[in-house]
């Protein structure tokens, strides 16, 4: 973010393509002056299936809301060591780094491979 105070507010978007299909991984479009967040604060609403009344007396349903912190995963590996990030990724479910970083090498040869033998 730059040095001044920003007063820009990431927009989490899906894209939808020319087909109709929406895109399961949204993205945020970051101006050229910003920086992505490091941190996101998303609130989760769920109908409790309970009503009260609205401003005319109308049924509306309650909603209870419960905040949702997710960090920046190349920021905590920037600032962790390797075996604080691994234990992050575990909690997460994910494999240990270097796991995941040998089974990505893996697919990308296999890609290589496949396209080689077109």
């Amino acid at each position: 973010m730059s040095q001044s105070l920003s007063h820009w507010i990431p927009e989490i978007v899906y894209e939808d393509s020319p087909d109709g299909l929406t895109s399961h991984i949204p993205f945020v479009q970051v101006p050229a002056d910003e920086e992505m967040p490091k941190i996101f604060f998303i609130f989760e609403s769920r109908e409790t299936g309970e009503s009260e009344p609205g401003l005319e007396g109308e049924e509306v349903p309650v909603v209870e809301l419960d905040l949702h912190q997710y960090a920046d995963m190349q920021s905590l590996k920037k600032g962790l060591t390797l075996e604080e990030y691994d234990k992050v990724r575990s909690v997460l479910d994910l494999e240990p780094l270097a796991t995941a970083v040998k089974k990505g090498e893996k697919i990308t040869q296999n890609i290589r491979e496949k396209i080689e033998n077109c």
